[in-house]
């Protein structure tokens, strides 16, 4: 709401406050005292401009509002403060909930409402409609209270939905492109690592081959067997696995990679201290594999320490290299491509610290890297302790405030009797019904039963309070509080997925009938029907008993029916809501997956034209014995390596060229999914054949796509096994995959191939793919 509208409001209340008075007595020809005109501007002065400024103070634009009406409604004649001491009181009370947290508003409705009936005692003495004025104010503070929390819940969900989308989209423009920079720095590190310790090697050994002849067999055997890793790695980032698998810790990837380096003939010392896995080991890994690649390309020999230090509140990786050893020759000085010094900036400031690099007094290197440390301090309250306290003082003291004129002010006298009013049953019976609706969310069918209980001794409470008041108020104020659960309920079962049972066949049963959603609404247009009788009966009556009974059941089904078609329309406005942002998720999460896919197949395309054929070369070279030819061989691979990274930043063939992701791609769809923020997890057993057939390994990643893409927020597993002939995937944490239309889609997929759609509990779906798939017509498997 904008400024305008906020300024508008105050004034239609003061213009409704005038039509009710002055304006009503000057309609009658009565005009008011100029000294009661005078009190009613300079209330209406302050109230107004409290109401204006109220979503910037609401908590102080409420006691402005309260004070000013309570003080003008002293010496003004009664209807002077009506609207503004009601409905002005109620919006500002209802700025307080949509704007502040859910303690302050509470606290504000019910110190305002405790407050308004000690002034009231302290001023007038208890009275016998003390009771039901409390009851009338607590219900319309509860309402607005009610409604403003309502909105701001309402607003804090849009802001939430807004934000995950917001994240989808800005993701789906992101993963291609970050999948291109993974595989272009995985590259790298390949080339730099193990085929320029292949040239290094090869190189000191031929040029040591009169004096120490048995460096070239050890060379040779480095070769094939770095070769082979070469192919291994270049295979895991052409298509990276999904799966979860037992990694060494990052201490022992340190200590191995240093070790590796010291086989080089590199002396490195470390000090390594114990990372968690993550972001910041990966990145020390990273760095460290770099720097020391550098050192054994430029300054072989040198003396290198590597010191990794994780503290509180930074974690160090310092990599030191002295000057080089006189005679060395720098074997692959001339195989760097420029970008190490990037990537290593890349990766510190991905992890979210920086990099410095640079010469050292005693002509030697270091790189300097400091990368965040342990998890920060626990984050603070959302509201200080302290705070919170202060609110309730000062609530104290404003409760308080109205017993001070008992001193001075002499209550006037009341006649004293054994009878309780009505108005203090009717108390004792709202507060009831209050406590009734804060259980309701968490025990619903006890909350629900509580209220209808408690509506049949609203008659018994008019007769032994002897109320004499309007005959359909206790009715109404019996009534709504069930009409609330009535409401709250349509809108908790409309929005909730329905789950369809399973038979023996895994086949999805017909639900039956939804006879338990009418058994509330039809107990309570019974039970309050029954209830407004009596009351009527007990006052007595001339009319029919038939005309009581109609008119009693006429208006109980009118009240219950509004309030089931009101939560039922929330809950149609929240399932519209959240399909049409499950809809776009899918629709972004698809269209992000299948360009990073399609940015994957093109750079491994390069990968197994050039670079994998060219280091196989290398490794029957080797494995032939020709050191030479391995060491030509190596530096063309490393050539090649240079070329495809020189290319790799060129455009895609286009969209209508992208090919359909299969189980490869599904860490592509796990990490688009997790942008969002919802946790997805991928487990892929060893039982899984690496090869699949291109039916089954399509049919199974769009099956997984449709169960993620049926939306939630709570954490998902996928897991994928094959027994014998069968792959099998498994989908927990999915309860809206139960629906019909999703239940639809998987089972035509399976069906198509011949597998099976099994569900156990709610949350959790089958599939069993034959790994030989019967032959189908057509190519139905590749249509989504």
């Amino acid at each position: 709401m904008n400024r305008t509208d906020d300024r508008l409001l105050p004034v239609l209340l003061i213009c409704a406050q005038a039509a009710v008075w002055p304006g009503a007595e000057l309609v009658r020809g009565a005009v008011p005292p100029a000294s009661a005109l005078l009190v009613a501007a300079l209330v209406a002065g302050p109230v107004t401009a409290a109401l204006a400024l109220r979503r910037a103070r609401p908590v102080a634009a409420l006691v402005v509002v309260a004070a000013a009406c309570a003080l003008g409604a002293g010496p003004l004649p009664t209807g002077a403060m009506a609207v503004l001491g009601t409905a002005g009181v109620a919006l500002a009370l209802f700025t307080v909930a949509t704007e502040r947290d859910t303690f302050t508003t509470v606290l504000c409705g019910t110190a305002l409402a405790v407050w308004q009936l000690l002034q009231n005692i302290s001023l007038h003495g208890i009275g016998d409609r003390d009771g039901l004025d409390l009851v009338l104010t607590a219900m319309l503070y509860a309402a607005a209270c009610g409604a403003g929390l309502l909105v701001r819940r309402t607003r804090r969900a849009r802001r939430a939905a807004e934000r995950t989308l917001n994240r989808a989209e800005a993701e789906r423009h992101r993963l291609p492109e970050a999948e291109r920079r993974r595989m272009e720095r995985e590259l790298h590190d390949v080339s730099a690592h193990h085929l320029t310790a292949v040239v290094v090697t090869a190189g000191a050994a031929l040029g040591l081959r009169d004096r120490r002849p048995e460096l070239a067999d050890e060379a040779l055997e480095f070769a094939a067997e770095t070769g082979r890793e070469v192919s291994r790695a270049l295979g895991a980032v052409r298509a990276p696995t999904p799966s979860r698998e037992e990694l060494p810790s990052p201490e022992e990837r340190l200590r191995a990679l240093v070790e590796g380096f010291r086989r080089l003939d590199l002396p490195v010392d470390c000090e390594i201290d114990a990372l968690p896995d993550g972001v910041v080991a990966d990145a020390a890994y990273g760095i460290v594999r770099e720097a020391l690649t550098n050192v054994a390309r430029h300054a072989p020999g040198a003396r290198t320490t590597v010191r990794c230090r994780y503290g509180d509140t930074r974690t160090e990786v310092v990599v030191t290299s002295a000057a080089p050893t006189a005679g060395s020759a720098a074997h692959g000085a001339d195989l760097g491509g420029g970008r190490g010094q990037g990537f290593l900036r890349s990766r510190a400031r991905e992890a979210g610290g920086g990099l410095t690099s640079g010469p050292t007094a005693e002509n030697g290197w270091e790189v300097r890297a400091v990368l965040p440390g342990r998890a920060a301090a626990p984050a603070e309250r959302s509201v200080p302790r302290k705070y919170r306290v202060a609110q309730l003082t000062a609530a104290a003291g404003l409760v308080l405030q109205p017993l001070l004129p008992v001193l001075v002010v002499h209550a006037q006298p009341t006649p004293t009797g054994t009878q309780v009013s009505a108005g203090v049953l009717f108390a004792l019976l709202a507060a009831a019904q209050t406590v009734a609706l804060l259980w309701l969310r968490r025990a619903p069918r006890t909350a629900q039963g509580v209220l209808l209980a408690l509506a049949p001794l609203w008659p018994v409470a008019m007769a032994a309070g002897d109320y004499t008041g309007p005959l359909v108020l206790p009715p109404v104020l019996s009534i709504l509080a069930t009409c609330a659960a009535i409401a709250a309920d349509a809108a908790r079962t409309g929005a909730r997925v329905p789950v369809p049972a399973a038979d023996a066949s895994g086949a999805a049963a017909v639900p039956p009938p939804a006879v338990r959603a009418w058994l509330l609404p039809a107990a309570a247009v019974v039970v309050h029907a029954a209830a407004a009788v009596v009351a009527v009966l007990d006052r007595g009556t001339t009319v029919p008993l038939w005309a009581v009974v109609g008119w009693a059941v006429a208006g109980a089904s009118l009240a219950v029916g509004a309030a089931r078609r009101g939560g039922t329309l929330r809950a149609r406005r929240e399932l519209a809501a959240r399909g049409s942002r499950d809809e776009r998720l899918a629709a972004w999460t698809e269209e992000a997956v299948r360009d990073a896919w399609a940015e994957r197949r093109r750079i491994a395309t390069g990968l197994e034209t050039t670079v994998l054929a060219r280091t196989a070369d290398m490794v029957t070279e080797a494995e032939a014995g020709r050191l030479d030819a391995t060491a030509e061989r190596a530096r063309e691979a490393l050539a090649a390596m240079r070329a495809l990274l020189d290319t790799v930043r060129q455009g895609a063939t286009g969209p209508e060229l992208r090919p359909q992701p299969t189980l490869q791609a599904l860490d592509l769809l796990a990490r688009q999914c997790r942008a969002t923020g919802r946790d997805v997890e991928i487990r892929l057993t060893d039982r899984v054949p690496e090869r699949l057939p291109t039916a089954v390994d399509l049919a199974a990643y769009h099956a997984a796509e449709t169960v993620l893409a049926a939306g939630g927020e709570e954490p998902a597993v996928l897991e994928l096994d094959a027994d014998g002939a069968m792959l099998t995937l498994t989908a927990t944490g999915v309860p809206r995959a139960a629906r019909p239309a999703v239940r639809e889609r998987l089972a035509a997929r399976v069906a198509a191939l011949g597998g099976t759609l099994t569900t156990g509990r709610p949350d959790t779906v089958g599939l069993r793919l034959p790994l030989a798939p019967v032959p189908q017509q057509g190519d139905g498997e590749r249509e989504r």
